[in-house]
């Protein structure tokens, strides 16, 4: 059985790894847990037992044979030492995803790519990841020409801090008192913020360029053409896409549903008679992509529109993460 690491054990997605990793069973030998200096020394409780948490140093991975990293500043100090000491990293921060030399696997979608990793993996973006599984069947079904993306992001997807501050700005809301923002640029609660990280060529965001060329590297259609807009809204928790796509060959709705209810990874909630659709709500903890208001786009001939959600914590960083190392084994 594998030894395997966690880098950023503490923080939200390191914490959903120790969890998937035992819900899958995943076959483990040794698990090490690492972190930032200030975290060293606390101990966690996994399978009956507790683990103590140690400082990431470059001496951190002897013996580890899969590391998984958590995301953040960690990945780009640390990985390389982890590749030299002979483990395969799979890393969820954006360091390497758009490395020709990295993988960039979404299992569901190419997990043929694992196979010419040169010691380490990437993870995708959480929202790539989301909208990666539902337009694969779409893809294999018809081709896709473009798509038109809007995301509706948890406060999650900053982090355990994003979520702390939503709760701090709504107790402070209930109580009649100040909301104070450190997180976000402007007041999260009861608000949205159309603008995830920083500014970049054309006034997109990182977060909306990352979809883009993710998704182009993930399907290997580098011409594929996509737009996003992404927006932070006050959800705890689940991303939510409305996505528009038009495909090559013209197909009927009926058929893209059945592709999408057949496909891996894929619930297909949709019963618009019955008020029947995916949410945030009911995705959360889940590690499957949810699929619905699935409808012609009557403005073009082979368009049509979707709404999906997914949980980013679980499918759309530490879920993806354990599959790829399933993949490995």
């Amino acid at each position: 059985m594998p030894n395997i690491a966690i880098v950023g054990a503490t923080g939200a997605v390191g914490q959903e790894f120790l969890k998937i990793l035992n819900e899958r069973n995943f076959p483990i030998d040794e698990l090490r847990l690492l972190a930032t200096k200030r975290s060293a020394g606390k101990r966690v409780s996994w399978q009956d037992r507790e683990l103590e948490v140690h400082e990431t140093t470059h001496e951190s991975f002897k013996g580890v044979d899969i590391a998984l990293f958590a995301g953040g500043s960690g990945s780009t100090e640390f990985a390389r030492s982890a590749v030299d000491s002979g483990a395969v990293v799979i890393d969820n921060s954006s360091a390497f995803r758009l490395d020709p030399e990295v993988p960039l696997v979404v299992p569901e979608v190419n997990p043929e790519d694992v196979k010419w990793h040169k010691g380490i993996i990437a993870n995708p973006n959480c929202s790539t990841i989301i909208m990666a599984v539902a337009l694969k069947p779409i893809f294999d079904l018809a081709g896709i020409r473009r798509v038109v993306v809007s995301t509706y992001q948890a406060v999650s997807g900053a982090g355990r801090e994003g979520i702390e501050e939503l709760g701090a700005q709504v107790k402070a809301w209930s109580q009649n008192e100040d909301l104070t923002s450190a997180v976000f640029p402007y007041q999260i609660a009861f608000n949205v913020i159309p603008r995830i990280d920083v500014f970049q060529e054309g006034d997109y965001t990182k977060e909306e360029w990352k979809m883009v060329k993710e998704t182009q590297k993930i399907f290997h259609v580098p011409n594929m053409a996509i737009t996003a807009t992404t927006v932070r809204v006050p959800v705890f928790r689940s991303h939510s896409e409305s996505i528009n796509v038009e495909t090559d060959r013209l197909v009927s709705v009926s058929e893209i549903r059945e592709a999408l209810s057949k496909a891996e990874g894929l619930i297909v909630d949709d019963d618009p008679g019955n008020d029947r659709y995916p949410m945030p709500w009911f995705s959360a903890d889940k590690d499957e992509v949810y699929v619905g208001r699935l409808r012609k786009d009557f403005s073009i001939a082979q368009g049509f529109n979707l709404w999906v959600v997914g949980d980013q914590i679980r499918k759309g960083a530490a879920t993806n993460a354990v599959q790829i190392a399933e993949l490995l084994l």
